[in-house]
């Protein structure tokens, strides 16, 4: 019997909870399938579409997913695609990812999706390919879902947008196979950025040991106090709760997203400015460790030069490409995942569907000039 598709009601949470349990278990890190008060407030959220797939006769659900976005940008993030076991194989997964995108993309609300993909099966990447969706690159231990797992990054964007992105005129020369690959990914090209050497680096930090304030809802205030709107700061969907800064009140504060259910953070801004604290990226990475965040990740614009040539300076290798990430008036700037991972990556269990195996292969070789030493060759 054909499962009927409909927005979820905040009368579905209970019911929800059981079917991520039934498909995650209990290690699932969002507060989407387990925080019965997240999940009321998403439901109602008027930036997120809820959809769920229940069974005609019985009303029970057998499948869910969302696309959830924010005010002031015109992206979302497909999250919480969950088919009861049950079900897997009857196409539900691709039905509930259709309906949402057409709901978004094709209504024209919103200018980009992505998905963070699971890599134990190539079952996941197959269903969002199918759906317009294309591999941006990979986050190797992303996520700890009971053990370490890699996460692949795919979009789809809206018809036009990638015709618009804004050009950048150098990067640095160690994303070129990145950037190369994402190009065949895509269809577009990145012949205009010439690839460079990186600057000189920034000061390293000083004797200052860094103090860590988990407050959420002060870190919040702080944050959107330093900035008031978009302009100096782009990490969407992500409101950062932990805050770090020098011991003796001195030079920066970098405002961060730490998931401990998840073991992982995310970067999202610095105060007054990324160069007060691109010396500091070594000791906020331990600091990060320390608190429980066993992968870090920065979102940088492509036109950042000096940003992304500090992260690799600190171990951050770039795994990920967005394009046309960021609306800029009638213009669209492309987006770098750089990332760093404290934990031995193990990709003998990655399954990567053929599309993905490039960028897999792009960071690997990534990883090891970063990491291991160059071999010479005695006369």
């Amino acid at each position: 019997m054909t499962a009927v598709i409909e927005q979820a009601a905040p009368t579905d949470i209970a019911d929800l909870r059981q079917l991520y349990y039934a498909v995650y278990g209990p290690h699932y890190p969002t507060a989407l399938g387990t925080d019965p008060a997240e999940m009321s407030r998403l439901i109602r959220d008027p930036h997120t579409l809820w959809l769920v797939a229940r069974c005609p006769r019985t009303g029970a659900l057998a499948g869910s997913a969302a696309i959830h976005g924010e005010a002031g940008t015109r992206i979302g993030r497909l999250e919480g695609l969950a088919v009861h076991p049950d079900q897997r194989g009857s196409g539900l997964a691709g039905r509930l990812t259709e309906a949402l995108c057409s709901a978004t993309l094709d209504a024209g609300t919103l200018d980009s999706v992505y998905a963070t993909v699971r890599t134990v099966s190539a079952g996941p990447q197959r269903v969002v390919a199918r759906h317009g969706f294309r591999p941006l690159g990979i986050l190797p231990n992303a996520v700890d879902l009971g053990s370490r797992e890699s996460l692949a990054l795919y979009a789809r964007h809206s018809p036009g947008v990638l015709e618009r992105r804004v050009p950048v005129a150098e990067v640095p020369a160690l994303l070129a196979p990145l950037l190369r690959t994402a190009g065949a990914s895509l269809g577009i090209s990145y012949a205009e950025a010439r690839p460079t050497a990186p600057p000189p680096l920034p000061a390293g930090p000083g004797a200052a040991p860094l103090e860590v304030i988990e407050a959420p809802a002060f870190v919040r205030r702080r944050f959107h106090a330093h900035f008031p709107d978009g302009g100096r700061w782009f990490y969407p969907l992500h409101t950062p709760n932990i805050l770090l800064t020098p011991a003796d009140g001195g030079g920066f504060e970098v405002y961060a997203y730490l998931n401990r259910t998840g073991g992982y953070c995310a970067l999202v801004a610095a105060h007054p400015d990324p160069a007060a604290a691109a010396g500091w990226l070594e000791p906020v990475t331990r600091t990060l460790t320390r608190a429980g965040a066993g992968y870090v990740e920065a979102l940088v614009p492509l036109e950042h030069h000096a940003a992304l040539s500090a992260f690799a300076a600190q171990g951050f290798i770039a795994g990920a490409v967005y394009p046309a990430m960021r609306r800029d008036q009638d213009g669209f700037h492309d987006y770098v995942v750089m990332s760093r991972t404290t934990e031995h990556i193990d990709f003998r269990g990655v399954v990567v569907d053929p599309p993905l195996q490039p960028f897999l292969d792009s960071y690997v070789s990534a990883w090891a000039s970063a990491h291991l030493p160059s071999r010479e060759v005695a006369p």
